[in-house]
């Protein structure tokens, strides 16, 4: 596929599919296209927007246009083609536990950098959660690898939530490589191996890469499935069943709240139909701190290039001269754990490698897919301590 000049009327681009050019709109800051076609075609559906100039369209990844690589903010996934091994054959692969070994090269090609973009789906009750004050852990994507999946029913496979009209996301950028893990079987092999009953979402299938029965996605995990405060600039996004993306709060560290980005047209798509535009919020057990003139302060950070002390005026907001992590963490009945919330003599701990042992021999439950936690007497924990990590500025 290549894109060809621009077309006529609200489209920007021409792109050539199988010979054929069409008209075609750029999404995702670049990172995908919607093609629209006057007749139906290979891959094309009805286009659901009424009165709609088109009516049908397909979404395509930039990786699918020859000429839209340059530029791109994150790199593709690379692979040696041969005539045996395609982009199906590699598919298959992807699918099956037993060739992670075999995907591991094309799966390195896949990585975090500091500025990366990052996305989560969400359900309605987890956007609520956010909204409340949870921090950013668990399963999530490079938000290039999913650019081209922008409706409920294609992102059924990462969301979980198959009859779903609406799909939710938090979107921020990453602080630093250090923050994410590859849930491969070797590492996070209990995963892997947990039985049915045990778990939420769809397996774990240790290889690098999201269940799907057409995509191939590379996941990833927050590492030890910890905690990451939101940085500056986080988003709360929807995705309509038309493939519209609706932005509807936005993060403001230095207020710690959400401030509502959506106008009443897209209040139906809130789980509770709130129209409250601004959500507080208490800060997190895990957070960034930070130097300055060999002073301690709470941190904000903006990836990719902007750490700051935290501080409601502008004048005090200094520069960072050390950037830290803190993950406070403990030990349960020989299970490593982060401690996501603390009441009276009480302990709410995460595990950090889950198996089908730990979770039978702490009462542990699933949170969501990978997200094991428990309550623990303090009286019980040992090693409790807080974490830090130092980052490279």
């Amino acid at each position: 596929m290549t894109v060809i000049g621009h077309a006529e009327g609200s489209a920007t681009h021409s792109v050539t599919i199988d010979g054929v050019a069409y008209p075609a709109e750029e999404i995702a800051q670049g990172a995908a296209f919607e093609v629209y076609a006057t007749t139906p075609a290979p891959g094309f559906l009805p286009n659901p927007r009424p009165g709609a100039r088109w009516p049908y369209r397909r979404f395509i990844h930039a990786t699918e246009v020859a000429s839209a690589l340059d530029g791109l903010e994150d790199e593709p996934l690379l692979m040696p083609v041969t005539r045996a091994l395609d982009w199906t054959a590699i598919h298959k692969l992807s699918q099956t536990p037993s060739a992670a070994a075999s995907v591991a090269p094309i799966r390195r090609t896949a990585v975090v950098r500091r500025g990366t973009r990052m996305i989560k789906f969400l359900t309605g009750t987890q956007l609520a959660g956010y909204l409340r004050g949870w921090p950013i852990s668990g399963f999530c994507y490079r938000a290039f690898d999913v650019a081209h999946l922008r409706t409920p029913a294609d992102l059924a496979i990462l969301s979980g939530e198959p009859a779903a009209e609406v799909v939710f996301a938090v979107r921020w950028r990453a602080v630093d490589a250090y923050d994410y893990d590859v849930p491969l079987g070797d590492s996070y092999g209990g995963l892997v191996s947990m039985p049915p009953h045990d778990r939420l979402g769809p397996p774990v299938i240790g290889t690098g890469f999201a269940p799907s029965g057409r995509h191939i996605v590379p996941e990833f995990v927050t590492a030890d499935l910890a905690e990451l405060p939101v940085p500056a600039n986080t988003s709360l996004v929807a995705y309509t069943a038309d493939g519209t993306e609706v932005t509807l709060y936005t993060y403001l560290p230095e207020q710690r709240a959400w401030s509502r980005m959506h106008g009443p047209q897209w209040r139906h798509l809130l789980p509770d139909a709130s129209d409250q535009e601004y959500f507080p919020v208490a800060p997190p057990l895990s957070r960034y701190i930070g130097k300055y003139r060999d002073n301690m302060f709470e941190a904000i950070v903006d990836p990719p290039g902007e750490f700051r002390v935290a501080a409601k005026t502008r004048a005090a907001r200094y520069p960072l001269e050390a950037l830290a992590r803190r993950v406070p963490r403990a030990t349960w009945r020989e299970a490593r754990c982060t401690v996501v919330r603390q009441e009276g003599d009480w302990l709410r701990l995460r595990l950090s490698r889950p198996d089908g042992d730990q979770v039978a021999r702490l009462g542990a439950h699933c949170v969501e897919r990978g997200v094991y936690e428990a309550w623990a007497p303090a009286s019980e924990v040992t090693d409790a301590h807080e974490s830090d990590h130092w980052y490279t500025l």
